[in-house]
């Protein structure tokens, strides 16, 4: 090329300019942007597998059992605890109670087989035995089991009298246990009790059976009082009946030692006849001295003595008493020696009362 020569330039085409540029605006490729870009990713799954988990996880509190449910059908009954469950999949049915609870039976009229208008309320106690039976065999657990004590109540206190279902509480609870726990048997329940709180007849009839109970009342107090009235006679007899067999008793008793008495005393008096009677044939004056003072004093102390009579006048020799009671001392000696006592000299001595003048 020579001196002034011109140097063309050619100008680069379009597909050379797009080269170009895509070479300029292409990115410098790093290992950390790669690292880093997979942890992210691994988290993210972590995340996931977490929240998957905890939406698996369900708590059954005590008392109660939850049925599993998998598109709409149950599959299991979940017990108190942590339970896992498949989400999306599975999910929480029903929330069964299986303690005992108590049911209220609202208050109804009821007529009786005597046409008597009672109004009745009661409870009933009940237990969840089968969750599942419970939650699908039944739409509403507890209408069903009020609706049943409730007819079931019509119709066991519809059959008895006013006064049966005043008196017969305990048979109409047993009734209604047996009839409504035999219903409730396919629902998975168990009746434990049924019990009738309050029987309320109208103020009528409450009337009726005050006056009834206040009529009883009166006639058993007074069978009482004439039971009363005639044992109280029995007893009077009977003690009567005692008391006269007992004097009788008594009198033969009495008689008998009033005969034995008298025997014994008429012995006294025939032995003592008998000893006067020796002491004179002996020659002794003394003793029916004795006899007759004895005798003497026995008729003062009855005239002392005589209801009738208030002053007694009569003459008593004081020298004729001491006399006798010589007589008597005498006697005693003889009794005593056992040998009679010589008689005195003949001497003159004043006459007793109850002797005759000498001839």
């Amino acid at each position: 090329m020579g001196v002034g020569a011109t140097v063309i330039f050619p100008y680069p085409t379009a597909p050379d300019l797009l080269e170009r540029c895509h070479v300029a605006s292409a990115p410098v490729r790093s290992p950390l942007r790669g690292y880093f870009m997979a942890l992210v990713i691994a988290g993210l799954l972590v995340v996931v597998v977490l929240l998957y988990l905890m939406l698996g996880m369900k708590v059954v509190r005590q008392g109660y059992q939850y049925t599993i449910e998998r598109f709409g059908k149950f599959t299991a009954v979940a017990q108190p605890g942590l339970t896992f469950i498949v989400p999306l999949f599975d999910q929480i049915g029903r929330k069964v109670n299986m303690m005992e609870q108590v049911l209220d039976i609202p208050g109804q009229e009821i007529i009786t087989k005597d046409n008597a208008m009672v109004a009745v309320d009661g409870v009933v106690f009940f237990q969840v035995l089968d969750a599942a039976k419970a939650a699908y065999e039944v739409s509403d657990l507890y209408l069903a089991i009020m609706q049943l004590a409730t007819t079931n109540l019509r119709t066991v206190m519809g059959s008895m009298d006013l006064d049966e279902t005043l008196s017969k509480r305990d048979e109409i609870n047993t009734r209604l246990l047996m009839v409504v726990d035999h219903a409730t048997e396919s629902w998975g329940v168990k009746i434990t009790r049924v019990e009738l709180k309050d029987i309320r007849p109208p103020a009528d009839i409450v009337n009726a059976m005050t006056r009834q109970m206040k009529a009883e009342r009166e006639k058993r107090a007074t069978i009482l009082e004439s039971e009363a009235a005639r044992q109280n006679a029995i007893n009077r007899a009977e003690g009567a009946k005692q008391s006269q067999i007992l004097e009788a008793e008594g009198r033969r008793e009495s008689a008998f030692r009033d005969a034995e008495a008298r025997e014994r005393a008429a012995q006294a008096e025939a032995s003592a006849t008998k000893a006067v009677s020796d002491a004179i044939e002996s020659g002794s004056v003394q003793a029916i001295n004795y006899f007759i003072a004895q005798k003497y004093v026995e008729a003062i102390g009855k005239f002392a003595t005589s209801p009738n009579a208030k002053t007694i006048l009569f003459p008593v020799e004081a020298t004729q008493l001491m006399g006798t009671l010589g007589g008597i001392g005498e006697l005693a000696r003889e009794a005593i020696s056992g040998s009679p006592t010589p008689p005195a000299p003949a001497t003159p001595r004043p006459r007793g009362p109850f002797e005759d003048k000498p001839q």
